[in-house]
């Protein structure tokens, strides 16, 4: 069965956004009701209720992890185990590659949470299922990150020596 995500919302208990990811293009204004919507209606639900919930013309699945809550929306039609899965899926790429994932790893690498995330989910829908073989595509970025970085700074600081200069005579009247 195949399940099209139409978004992915992370956010804390206080409701503050930690990251989003689109897979249907909306307007930066509806996007920003939707989240405020389904921030408030997350929030409102007790502890006890179920992780599921139809709304719009969408079911909403989510789940609580320490102080996070992980969020998606898809279609009615689409499994909503799947989608808890899928969660939890990316809950343990979070905690294999941060070492027990909290709040302030998203805060301070969210542009690494966003590359696990895509390298997981491709247009809403899961890409690899394998967590090895996620982290190890992972773990490729981040050597081929450290080689560009080192490469960098091996020509930093360094002067290009200048072929015309005023000690050369062309430059003096």
């Amino acid at each position: 069965m195949l399940l099209t995500m139409q978004f992915m919302l992370l956010f804390s208990r206080q409701g503050k956004l930690r990251l989003q990811k689109w897979y249907v293009p909306l307007s930066d204004k509806e996007k920003k009701k939707i989240t405020r919507e389904l921030v408030q209606t997350v929030l409102a639900r007790k502890p006890k209720m179920c992780s599921f919930l139809e709304w719009r013309d969408l079911k909403v699945v989510y789940k609580r992890y320490a102080s996070l809550y992980f969020c998606c929306a898809i279609e009615n039609q689409d499994n909503e185990l799947i989608t808890l899965e899928i969660i939890h899926r990316y809950v343990e790429l979070l905690d294999k590659y941060f070492g027990s994932v909290c709040e302030l790893d998203i805060i301070f690498n969210f542009e690494k949470a966003y590359f696990i995330l895509d390298e997981f989910l491709l247009g809403g829908e899961a890409q690899e299922t394998s967590k090895k073989n996620v982290l190890k595509a992972i773990e490729q970025a981040d050597l081929l990150q450290e080689n560009i970085d080192f490469q960098m700074g091996l020509f930093t600081g360094v002067t290009v020596p200048n072929m015309v200069s005023e000690s050369s005579g062309l430059f003096q009247n």
